[in-house]
């Protein structure tokens, strides 16, 4: 604009040609022509320019949009996933990160898949704060694909988180996996937040009150933590959680990781999160892991022995010489009448008689299910 304005001044009030404007200005005669024209420079042309590095990959990223359209909305790549994925398996082709998430941002647009999020910084102290909360996944487990729930809790001061994947998000589960959780940072957080898990609230009340269950009293009591309670349907009072969990799935859960067990499952998201400690989170000046360490000393210390985790009932053995437990029955190597306790953990039951355990079966979730082992019904068979 300010170049037009010269040359028009030139023109009008200076050396008074087309040619001697463009000698002492350096410009094009016909850049001269169309300022005396108009006032207004014309809008330019953008240069389509070849893209020979991007499209030897093009397939390859289309193949995975295309992939995500059936995918999990939660369970998507990113363009950086996409970018590491390319680093992996197109090692050849060497194409800047920049690049793909240009293309990758026009396709989405373009597939109606681009969403956005904002999130508010905040600053914590050590040891100050951590946040709890369940996310969901698909995983293949054994040739079959199951919903998973993991538990994630995220240290807000040094950005360090734990994960744990469960078949079913009870209650159990959820105490067993803070256990599992405050060892992994080796103490315990002085705040908790939580959203309002039927694992920890029985009835909210007015305000930021809540009736929270006996257990979880209980479990809190022995740990010795406090907890905070976020406004129903305001998830980003503990935003931080959310946005691990949806970093978390986005990078190591995406393509659906294909296991043998949950176990190995698990042991899986521990490695991701010890290589996630080498990252640095907007913000910060040091690495997660080195936030974990410099946070360890802040946190209270752990507790002597655990918490006693399981859910405990007084069944009878019924005519098919089972217990009916929650919405199963399992089978027992006890006459029929008697009362037994029993023991309900996370994955799997305890039946305990006149002080000794007496059967242990792999825990079942369906329901009016029989679990039997055949070597309980061997007396009866003799």
């Amino acid at each position: 604009m300010e170049l037009f304005e010269q040359i028009r001044r030139e023109y009008e009030h200076g050396v008074g040609s087309i040619r001697a404007v463009a000698r002492k200005l350096g410009v094009h005669r016909g850049m001269v022509r169309e300022a005396i024209a108009n006032a207004v420079p014309g809008e330019r042309k953008s240069p389509v320019r070849e893209k020979p590095k991007l499209t030897l990959v093009m397939d390859f990223i289309e193949a995975i949009l295309e992939a995500d359209r059936k995918a999990p909305r939660k369970q998507r790549h990113t363009a950086h996933r996409i970018w590491c994925r390319l680093r992996v398996e197109r090692p050849g082709l060497e194409v800047a990160e920049s690049t793909v998430r240009r293309y990758v941002r026009t396709r989405k647009r373009q597939l109606g898949q681009l969403g956005q999020e904002v999130f508010i910084p905040q600053s914590y102290a050590w040891g100050q704060e951590g946040q709890v909360d369940w996310y969901e996944a698909l995983a293949e487990i054994d040739g079959e694909e199951k919903k998973v729930y993991l538990f994630c809790l995220r240290s807000m001061a040094s950005a360090g988180a734990f994960h744990r994947a469960y078949l079913h998000a009870s209650q159990q589960a959820f105490l067993q996996a803070h256990e599992l959780g405050f060892h992994h940072f080796g103490g315990v957080f002085h705040g908790l937040r939580y959203d309002n898990l039927k694992s920890a609230v029985k009835k909210i009340l007015r305000g930021q009150r809540r009736e929270e269950t006996a257990r979880f009293i209980a479990f809190r009591s022995h740990w010795g933590f406090q907890s905070e309670f976020c406004t129903p349907g305001q998830g980003h009072e503990k935003g931080g959680v959310e946005e691990e969990g949806g970093y978390f799935r986005r990078n190591h859960l995406v393509p659906v990781p294909k296991v043998r067990s949950l176990e190995e499952l698990n042991a899986c998201l521990a490695q991701r999160a010890r290589e996630d400690e080498q990252r640095i989170v907007s913000n910060r000046t040091q690495n997660v892991g080195v936030g974990m360490n410099l946070e360890r000393e802040h946190l209270l210390p752990l507790a002597p022995e655990g918490f006693d985790l399981a859910g405990i009932h007084f069944p009878r053995v019924n005519g098919s010489g089972c217990i009916q437990l929650l919405t199963n029955f399992y089978s027992v190597p006890v006459p029929v009448g008697i009362e037994v306790q029993a023991k309900v953990y996370a994955s799997y039951v305890e039946i305990w008689h006149e002080g000794k355990c007496v059967a242990q079966h792999e825990r079942c979730y369906s329901r009016r299910q029989k679990v039997l082992n055949l070597e309980h019904y061997l007396e009866a068979l003799s």
